[in-house]
């Protein structure tokens, strides 16, 4: 008998372990007689003990996760000739039988590798696992199966990762070339609605060309499987109708999903006359197998994050108001850089909601369950600002009796918002510099450098670029803060979003107010579309709640709203001549109301239909006071 193992599997993987003394132990650490450096064998893994008898038996050393012969757990088992033990990720076979041996290592060259008990010199021209034809004709069957079996069960492994059609196809046609004997694979993907298949990936053992066009496969072979869903495998004359030009041999099949629905095909082929055998084909089936439900993953999960893009722009958490071309393209936008972790600055008239931008950006970030806070840069005196932003020791100046946790500190692991960035002094936009570009800072009057785990978003309404021409802002900062710009539209350009506003702003308003089931009425929702808004957003804001607060009825009438906005509505949508006849026609007829109510102010709104309080402004914006009261 010459009894060894023949490591056909694992970090070992070409090694022959000579069974010479009276036992062999196997595990993790270094004073083993076979080390297996994985994660996955014990210390002290197990044991092989020859028996009294001189015939072997492998033991378990209590190890964590077993010894399995033959994909069987076992404690103690005689082992016999060609049987398998698996011991983490290594797989190894037990060879008992002389004509085993010399088959394997014929007598003029030595038996490969790691023995126990002795040294064994070998040329790395000798090996015989480096030599695939003479390692194929020196197993017996059963180990050339439990070979092809540890490369199912690798490629099954290694297809767990990819996350891409692509990657998927690569790990594949990686673990083929390593099993078969194949000058040249493929792997081939049915397109939904294109009638040719696209090569998902394709590989030559050499490397040296590259599978790029169907020109260099046989056109009948991939036919043929795709239609009647077989693996074939064909052998021919160069220049047959089974093969390409100078293909003797070839391999191909099916990739099929749960349903049976052809998805693809792998195919290879080689220039050797009898490169393949029927095995071969059953290896390159049962990989296909394997990749055909890593592919549908992959396909899967391609549909699913496109789904959930999808899902993240319809369901962004955000406070802002409209539904205007200009909004859908802003908050599409929103939702692509809230999951980035690049600065971004927002830029746009003052009162278009730049702050609530910055919410939204935050609130859909990976860093939403973290701190949002916010710095106005342009309310804070310079001293006063490095203090708010950065901290400041005890005793840093005058007054600091205690340490300060700064602003930077208070949103770590979240998002700084610097509310007018353009109105931060020179002095500090050095030391802001350097935490965009560093990520770390320093509070006043401290000497350790301190981590800053926040993201940055900037806003501001100024001309950036104007301030760097006249020297108040750096243009290294302006770059650092750009990386993203967002715009906030003004109102003037996003009109149909001001009916929505208006029924936002009334009920919020009316909650704080205390009043319920106030509306807009058609007339003054004309004038608020008409109004040009150069305060935007907010001076509507501002122009809803003053007319809730004036207003004496439910439905907010035109009188209710500021002055300027009547005369910005009249201003924008009426001719001036039309305009001076409506306004002279108004005079008229509160100058008639005030005769016929003997000069009393109440009975003239009675005759007009309107609140006393609609006609004192009435009368105001009209001008005609003095000529009420002469």
């Amino acid at each position: 008998m010459n009894p060894r193992l023949i490591v056909i599997g694992g970090p070992l993987e070409g090694q022959t372990i000579l069974l010479c003394g009276e036992r062999l132990t196997i595990g993790r650490r270094v004073d083993n007689d076979l080390q297996l450096a994985s994660l996955e064998v014990s210390r002290h893994h197990c044991k092989l003990r020859r028996d009294e008898d001189g015939h072997f038996s492998v033991v378990d050393l209590e190890s964590r996760h077993g010894v399995f012969v033959n994909n069987r757990p076992v404690r103690t088992r005689r082992l016999a000739h060609s049987d398998l033990l698996t011991i983490g990720t290594s797989v190894l076979l037990f060879l008992l039988d002389d004509s085993s041996a010399s088959a394997a290592a014929p007598p003029s060259l030595p038996t490969p590798s790691f023995v126990a008990g002795s040294t064994v010199a070998m040329k790395p021209s000798e090996i015989l696992y480096f030599d695939r034809d003479r390692l194929d004709a020196s197993l017996p069957a059963k180990a050339r199966i439990a070979r092809d079996l540890h490369t199912l069960l690798r490629a099954s492994t290694a297809l767990q990762g990819p996350r891409t059609l692509e990657q998927v196809a690569e790990h594949l046609l990686t673990h083929a070339l390593e099993a078969l004997p194949a000058e040249r694979l493929a792997v081939l993907w049915h397109e939904v609605g294109v009638e040719e298949m696209r090569i998902l990936a394709g590989r030559t053992r050499n490397g040296a060309e590259s599978i790029a066009n169907h020109q260099l496969l046989s056109a009948s072979v991939l036919e043929q499987v795709s239609r009647e869903k077989v693996g074939l495998f064909c052998e021919g004359a160069p220049g047959t109708n089974l093969s390409t030009p100078d293909v003797s041999s070839l391999m191909c099949v099916p990739l099929l999903d749960h349903d049976g629905t052809v998805l693809g095909v792998v195919y290879g082929d080689s220039r050797t006359a009898g490169a393949f055998d029927k095995q071969h084909l059953e290896l390159l089936g049962g990989l296909a197998g394997v990749a055909s439900l890593a592919l549908q993953n992959a396909l899967h999960l391609h549909w699913l994050e496109g789904e959930n893009r999808r899902l993240r722009e319809d369901q962004l958490e955000h406070d802002m108001v409209g539904e205007s071309a200009p909004m859908r393209r802003l908050l599409h936008l929103i939702s692509r850089v809230a999951q980035a972790e690049s600065t971004v600055l927002i830029r746009g008239e003052s009162g278009t909601g730049k702050e609530l931008v910055a919410q939204a950006i935050h609130r859909s970030s990976p860093r939403a369950e973290k701190a949002f806070v916010a710095v106005n840069c342009a309310t804070l005196s310079e001293t006063l600002l490095e203090s708010e932003l950065f901290g400041h020791e005890k005793g840093a100046f005058t007054g600091a009796v205690e340490r300060k946790i700064g602003k930077l500190d208070a949103a770590q692991g979240g998002t700084l918002f610097l509310d007018e960035v353009g109105e931060i002094p020179p002095t500090l936009q050095a030391r802001l510099l350097r935490v965009l570009q560093e990520r770390e800072f320093q509070r006043v009057g401290g000497t350790r450098s301190i981590r800053a785990d926040v993201r940055v978003v900037a806003a501001t309404n100024r001309d950036l670029e104007a301030a760097i021409r006249g020297g108040s802002l750096r243009q290294d900062l302006y770059y650092r803060l750009r990386v993203i710009t967002l715009e906030t539209p003004p109102l003037r350009t996003r009109r149909d979003d001001i009916p929505l506003l208006a029924s936002h702003f009334v009920a919020v308003h009316s909650r704080r107010l205390g009043r319920r089931g106030v509306a807009v009425c058609q007339a003054a929702r004309r004038c608020l579309m008409a109004y040009p808004w150069p305060g935007n957003v907010r001076e509507l804001g501002n122009a809803i709640e003053r007319a809730l607060v004036l207003g004496e009825t439910d439905v907010i009438q035109p009188e209710d709203l500021p002055d300027e906005v009547l005369e910005g509505a009249e201003g924008n949508s009426l001719p001036s001549d039309f305009q001076a006849a409506l306004v002279a026609y108004k005079k008229k007829l509160v100058l008639d109301a005030w005769q016929t109510s003997g000069n009393d102010y109440g009975a003239t709104a009675d005759l007009l239909g309107i609140h006393v309080n609609s006609l004192h402004r009435m009368i105001s914006r009209l001008g005609i006071r003095d000529r009420l009261e002469a």
